[in-house]
């Protein structure tokens, strides 16, 4: 399911009603022009099935005031936009394959049910159109995002009813640029987007790359960093990041950042008694089992950054953790046809000796050792193999005292735990709260759900930490508070590092993946781009 809900907020007396029914998932309200009706995509009687392409809403229209007469007159359909109160426009994933806006006619004397509501396709095949937006009485033209197959980027173009063609808005401002998300003014003649802000000539410009963020937890700041699997040093005046790919460090605040190994990795951890060692997974990201990926340590002061592989044998060999004393690294590997988890020695590696921890048909991975030694943490499907479904476990380094972290999970998606300093909780990164967007209406990311939780080790007291769209994941947690203060970078290469989602080229083919990067510092995450508004005239 979903916990994405419309609202509605009196403007003078701030009193809030919630709107959607419970148990049901509303996304993109649009209000009709007389304020009367509401419409939504829903995903009432269905739930989110984790797809992204097409997520199989539904549109249902209830009365602004109290969200009562609610009535489904669109199967299929998503991104509502109204006309008039008896029309509106809304995208689907046509059968042909292409991304199409459509139009709804509803009754004007009878009840609306689903099999009186006129629907006809308003713009072609041979290119993808979606998150429409018109105006009111606006009989003439409808504003689109668009997708087209000789192009990488989306742009805003109109749709002239009348004639059924199209005309170019940002391609000829900004060609290499993606835009998002139109809106229209009621009176019809300017045109609002979303797109990657772009560079100012009158000042230096700067990104942040520590931005801290509200938290929910009194005491605990939350940040988001623009990288991805970050850790902190023992006492926190240090964190490795990656970038996908090279390897990274920098002071607690942000400052002196340095590169330290060139190649891909993911996963970052250091070594608590050996300092200024820092251990990683290189190879590539998202790999199948038979991938050569090897855990690898690196002394990141020494002149030469000099590193050492302690994986030799198995394949995938990723997401090693450090025993607190120094001495043993818990880490996950496929050398047995499955991902289960290992212990080798911490300094010589396998040659050192090596421990299996897990075994079984299933995938264990994202382990994480607690500060006190006792326990380890890690996600795995081995309620169900082979499926999407990850839980979350604890297992003493032994082999013993198996158990859930959270006893009545949802066969949802929970990974990358990572336990607190003092060893009470643990912050991971779930899709428990399904999604709270559109995906058609966000960039590509690796998925487009997924929170940050906090939660104890039995399961209880679980507390959300972030809200938003994107996917917010590799939490980390320091062991020194830091002051919620943003920390600023200058801006020297490109702005918009995004990409758009890899079926949206023709209709399927692959495209390049893009970098979605989130973490928790002292719990924080990560948004992987910046939006400003533009504003043109029609």
């Amino acid at each position: 399911m979903s916990w994405a809900a419309v609202y509605s907020t009196h403007l003078r007396t701030r009193w809030t009603r919630r709107l959607t029914p419970q148990g049901v998932a509303d996304f993109s309200p649009a209000v009709s022009p007389s304020g009367f009706w509401t419409a939504v995509s829903s995903f009432e009687g269905r739930g989110w099935n984790e797809e992204v392409a097409d997520i199989h809403t539904d549109i249902y229209v209830f009365l602004t005031c109290d969200g009562s007469q609610r009535v489904k007159i669109v199967e299929q359909g998503g991104w509502p936009c109204w006309v008039d109160d008896h029309t509106l426009y809304f995208h689907r994933r046509s059968e042909d394959g292409w991304w199409s806006v459509y139009r709804a006619s509803l009754p004007r004397v009878e009840p609306v049910t689903t099999e009186k509501v006129v629907v006809e396709r308003v713009t072609p095949a041979g290119l993808h159109a979606f998150t429409p937006a018109t105006s009111p009485e606006n009989k003439y033209f409808i504003v689109v995002a668009t997708r087209r197959p000789n192009s990488t980027y989306r742009h805003i173009e109109l749709f002239d009813l009348l004639t059924n063609e199209f005309k170019e808005v940002t391609l000829s401002i900004s060609p290499h640029t993606h835009h998002f998300n139109p809106f229209l003014s009621p009176d019809s003649t300017r045109i609002g987007y979303h797109r990657c802000r772009g560079a100012d000539n009158q000042k230096q410009e700067y990104d942040l790359f520590l931005e801290n963020l509200e938290s929910p937890i009194n005491g605990l700041s939350l940040f988001r960093l623009d990288a991805s699997f970050p850790s902190f040093s023992p006492t926190g005046n240090r964190i490795a990041y990656t970038m996908l790919p090279g390897l990274y460090i920098m002071d607690g605040d942000g400052m002196n950042q340095r590169e330290v190994f060139k190649g891909m990795t993911f996963s970052t951890a250091w070594d608590p008694v050996r300092k200024s060692v820092v251990y990683t997974s290189a190879g590539p990201i998202f790999a199948s089992g038979s991938t050569d990926v090897h855990i690898i340590s690196i002394n990141v002061d020494d002149e030469n950054l000099t590193y050492k592989r302690l994986t030799k044998g198995g394949k995938n060999n990723a997401f090693p953790s450090p025993s607190p004393d120094g001495k043993r690294i818990v880490f996950r590997s496929s050398r047995s046809g499955h991902k289960n988890l290992y212990i080798m020695n911490a300094v010589e590696g396998e040659k050192g000796g090596i421990q299996r921890l897990t075994e079984g048909p299933w995938a264990d991975t994202h382990c994480n050792w607690s500060p006190d030694g006792q326990w380890i943490v890690f996600a795995s499907d081995r309620e169900y193999p082979g499926s999407s479904s990850f839980e979350l476990y604890l297992i003493r380094p032994n082999g013993t005292g198996l158990r859930k972290v959270i006893p009545n999970g949802s066969r949802g998606q929970s990974a990358h735990p990572w336990f607190s300093p003092d060893g009470q909780s643990i912050v991971f990164t779930t899709n428990y709260a399904g999604i709270s967007a559109e995906p058609i209406s966000t960039p590509h990311q690796f998925q487009p759900a997924g929170e940050i939780y906090v939660a104890k080790l039995d399961g209880s007291m679980i507390k959300r930490m972030t809200y938003n769209s994107y996917e917010d994941g590799t939490p980390t947690w320091g062991p020194r508070f830091m002051e919620p203060i943003d920390v600023a970078q200058s801006t020297d290469g490109p702005r918009c590092k995004f990409t758009d989602y890899r079926w949206l080229n023709g209709k399927g083919k692959a495209a390049s993946l893009s970098q979605s990067r989130f973490v928790l510092l002292k719990s924080g995450f990560i948004v992987p781009f910046t939006i400003s508004i533009c504003v043109l005239f029609a």
